[in-house]
């Protein structure tokens, strides 16, 4: 599918190599040896004992690669958290970081592997571009289809002198390789297969639908650089194949062929948002999180119809593409099209079973101004909207979303 007429420039960092099938994690060793003997390993405790990890395990043996395992892996990622993982390698010296498991295994390995080539406290990279340095090389393997960290340049991280969660963002990051195995996602709970996906079916949507950026090409580059015609691609193709797997995979995690199109699809949005980056969802999301501690998924879900809905006046063209990529013989006029994407979303988000409302995830009235107020102060995301976002429109995805119904 071309992309809009409008998007001018192109960006596509990514991985140096990407895997992608059943069975794909048989190349893990290989992988890891062409960086070196010692490797640092940093995995799911849920995974340890799992049958497809000790095949791992034994193909490093096999090839005679000395390699040392972290497994305290904590969701929402404390900091001190990579200090700990850190010294589990002190002495090893790894060549390298094999990381296996969810977003916050992988996010985790991120960080120690910068965290291993400086001294520096880890808040002096907060923020974007700012790492400046080559970590080590990092080989990811998701066993979940969601985040997207397998192939992004961001790893975020709970800092408690930081009332919302924060983040180092640098293209430096990015795995030297991804590795992703559908089979690995096979029998995953239903509410961890509802919060991912459609948490990655928000990162293609608003990496799709976010600002036209004039890039400067003489200067460094921002992480985010808005739609782009490189990322137009991957971000239709992720909601295409979430769209047609989520709710399937959600009432059967056993369902190989929605397992392979969700991982196909988290893979490829996390692409999509890597380069043109997110906006308004996420923005909200942030103080929205830390005031319910619920899953991130959880509110990026609930809030996308509503972001959708915003964006219309601006973005009506990208949103019919939303809407033949959900349903290829979708017709009609482009307002037609992008009006049914908006349906089509709502009715995912009601049949993986996310909450109606802002009210049910526990918000709330009194605490809606604080969360427009703090999303406004979130400014990476924010000025990554199609307009120039502000308390009215913020303020109306929010109410909107609090009362719940059709968006």
């Amino acid at each position: 599918m071309p992309a809009p007429v409008s998007m001018g420039h192109g960006v596509l960092r990514a991985p140096d190599a990407l895997h992608f099938g059943e069975g794909a994690r048989v190349s893990i060793a290989p992988a890891v040896e062409k960086f070196g003997r010692r490797l640092g390993v940093i995995v799911d405790a849920f995974f340890l004992d799992s049958p497809e990890f000790l095949e791992v395990l034994k193909s490093l043996d096999d090839r005679g690669i000395e390699y040392r395992t972290f497994s305290d892996v904590v969701p929402e990622l404390p900091l001190d958290s990579v200090e700990i993982a850190a010294a589990r390698f002190s002495g090893l010296e790894p060549d390298a970081l094999l990381a296996y498991g969810g977003g916050s295994a992988i996010d985790l390995a991120k960080l120690v592997a910068l965290r291993l080539v400086t001294s520096e406290p880890l808040a002096e990279f907060y923020g974007e571009n700012r790492v400046g340095r080559t970590v080590l090389p990092l080989i990811a393997v998701p066993t979940t289809a969601g985040t997207g960290s397998e192939v992004t340049s961001v790893a975020v991280v709970s800092d408690p002198s930081h009332a919302l969660k924060v983040g180092i963002s640098d293209p430096v990051l990015i795995p030297r390789v991804a590795i992703v195995d559908p089979e690995l996602t096979l029998g995953a709970p239903p509410s961890i297969t509802a919060y991912s996906g459609i948490d990655a079916l928000a990162h293609a949507i608003e990496s799709h639908t976010a600002r036209d950026m004039r890039l400067d090409w003489s200067k460094t580059l921002p992480v985010a650089t808005g739609a782009n015609r490189l990322n137009s691609g991957f971000a239709l193709g992720a909601i295409g194949a979430l769209g047609a797997s989520l709710v399937d995979a959600y009432r059967d995690g056993g369902d190989r062929a929605a397992r392979r199109n969700n991982a196909y699809g988290a893979t490829l949005a996390g692409i999509a948002f890597s380069n043109a980056g997110v906006h308004l969802g996420h923005a909200v999301q942030y103080p929205l999180g830390a005031l319910t501690k619920t899953p991130h998924g959880m509110g990026t879900g609930l809030l996308l119809p509503y972001v959708m809905r915003a964006c219309m006046p601006w973005r009506v063209e990208r949103l019919a593409e939303v809407g033949t990529a959900l349903v290829p013989a979708m017709t009609g006029t482009a307002e037609e099209r992008a009006e049914a994407a908006i349906s089509r979303v709502a009715g995912i988000t009601r049949a993986i079973g996310l909450p109606r409302s802002l009210r049910e995830m526990g918000v709330a009235k009194s605490q809606l101004d604080e969360i427009v107020e703090k999303s406004l102060g979130i400014a990476r995301l924010i000025g990554n909207a199609p307009f120039e976002a502000n308390t009215e429109i913020v303020g109306e995805i929010v109410r909107n979303a609090y009362v719940g119904g059709a968006p």
